[in-house]
């Protein structure tokens, strides 16, 4: 019996480097030289740094950086489409890294799924017959995969489409039979690399709400990669901050939205709509004894945005915090207000700039 606290994916001491020889220079990465030395000194480049990440299973987490920061070598290590210099990746309790080739293709086929940014449909197969792949490339025939790959393009909001071309489709369907291909593989894994990163705004709201229904649904691990700080808030159960290569900060999205550990994450979080994304539970008082007279009662997941919404603004007010139906907090609104102002560190880039 797998223990669900056990973490799906564990990356550990993980480190790539770019080059002739990485292996010849890890000991001067080790050593603390940084990317762009490494580069001017060697030729090579330093891709991943020393990266310890838990993935809890069940759970989203987002990994997010800027164009460089090694968030897409990253997800690639996690099926071997990179083979690290060093380190280890473990999957329910395996190192995949110890993998021969047999199993290395089981977990690619079985095991894990990969959602692309271009989509990557194969244009002379139908709608149907892409999101049947995996079955199809096991061995299964159209007649033996149609039911679940129907299934699961009816439950991503492609209701009859199944005999179209993606040539036919716009961008945000041809997203969705991706997802849909992915969840027809039966993988318990999903890697989605800046897979909504090339729709248009409105589409990829959409596309997200998706995602969010489909894992409180299905309660998949998903490894989500993007550059896109608000995509990561939404989204994210655990989000990773990477910056040239290593982590930054890792951990619960509110957790890290209120402590910023460092001046990088602190120009991140700077212009976010804080009553938007943090929730009741991270600026709540806990408590299980009853709080007497209160102005009502808030869920702990529900955002800032809602209870300031629901007090009108009074800033005396008080609520019954509960979870399940269950007390499990009190919410003062001068706790909440505090929350929604940024520190001074966070201010004085701003002011600079004026």
């Amino acid at each position: 019996m797998v223990d669900e606290n056990t973490p799906k994916i564990s990356v550990r001491g993980l480190y790539k480097i770019f080059g002739d020889a990485p292996g010849s220079v890890l000991d001067l990465v080790r050593d603390g030289i940084g990317k762009a030395e490494l580069q001017a000194e060697t030729g090579h480049v330093l891709g991943l740094n020393d990266i310890n990440v838990d993935m809890p299973r069940g759970k989203t987490t987002v990994i997010m950086g800027l164009s460089g920061s090694g968030k897409s070598t990253l997800i690639r290590h996690l099926n071997r489409l990179i083979e690290p210099t060093a380190g280890e990746v473990w999957v329910d309790g395996e190192n995949i890294l110890e993998y021969r080739q047999g199993k290395l293709r089981e977990l690619r086929q079985k095991r894990m799924s990969m959602v692309f940014q271009k989509f990557a449909l194969l244009p002379h197969r139908t709608v149907l017959e892409n999101a049947g792949l995996a079955p199809a490339v096991s061995g299964k025939s159209r007649r033996q995969y149609a039911e679940e790959a129907t299934k699961w393009l009816d439950r991503v909001g492609l209701e009859g489409q199944g005999g179209q071309y993606p040539a036919q489709l716009s961008g945000g369907m041809q997203q969705r039979v991706g997802i849909a291909r992915a969840l027809t593989s039966n993988s318990d894994i999903m890697l989605m690399d800046e897979a909504f990163s090339a729709l248009d705004p409105l589409i990829r709201t959409d596309m997200q709400n998706l995602l969010i229904d489909l894992q409180e649904e299905l309660q998949k691990t998903v490894v989500f990669i993007t550059h896109d700080l608000d995509e990561a808030l939404k989204l994210a159960d655990h989000l990773v901050i990477l910056k040239d290569g290593y982590v930054v900060q890792q951990g619960e999205p509110q957790e890290i939205l209120l402590n910023p550990n460092d001046p990088y994450i602190e120009d991140f979080v700077a212009d976010i709509n804080r009553a938007r994304v943090l929730r009741v539970r991270s600026v709540m008082e806990e408590t299980r004894d009853d709080p007497g007279e209160v102005a009502g009662e808030v869920d702990h997941d529900d955002t800032l945005e809602s209870v300031i919404a629901k007090s009108g603004g009074d800033t005396t007010k008080r609520y019954r915090v509960t979870e399940d139906g269950r007390l499990v907090g009190v919410l003062h609104m001068r706790a909440l207000v505090r929350a929604l102002v940024p520190s001074s560190r966070d201010d004085a880039p701003a002011m600079a700039d004026a």
